[in-house]
């Protein structure tokens, strides 16, 4: 008796309710920006400064509209190279990555990694190398790798 009432309330409360049902959801990810920043602003690097490091100016999203931030200086930290943020396509919007600090790569380091990069590229010109490995860069599309 209980289950024949249960199943006919279901029924008449099916009957009453459109046959297709349309629901919208807007899902709001936190920083996540659906408009695209502008282009960024030509602003001057002023003069270096001893210790300081320059960050450019870029636009910010104030929760309504961007906003230019101007460029001003940080203290430089030793071993270490500033990365400075940007605006990157994130799930359908926009999202802002940091800035960040990055270990600097020696002089020598670098001079002693093209010497032996360029050695290495040498051997992966030849035609007969295909598959794995190193591709320079440009060859892939030109069917050389």
């Amino acid at each position: 008796m209980k289950l024949t009432r249960i199943l006919l309330a279901a029924t008449v409360a099916a009957a009453t309710l459109p046959a297709v049902a349309q629901v919208s959801v807007n899902i709001n990810v936190p920083g996540l920006i659906q408009v695209a920043p502008p282009a960024p602003r030509y602003e001057p690097v002023p003069r270096p400064r001893s210790g300081q490091v320059w960050v450019p100016g870029h636009w910010q999203w104030n929760d309504r509209a961007y906003a230019w931030r101007p460029g001003y200086y940080v203290a430089a930290r030793p071993d270490y190279a500033y990365a400075p943020g940007g605006w990157v396509r994130a799930d359908g919007g926009w999202r802002w990555r940091e800035g960040d600090w990055r270990r600097a790569e020696r002089r020598e380091d670098r001079r002693g990694d093209r010497h032996r990069r360029h050695d290495h590229d040498r051997y992966d010109h030849d035609d007969d190398h295909r598959g794995g490995g190193h591709c320079p860069p440009g060859q892939a599309k030109k069917g050389r790798c």
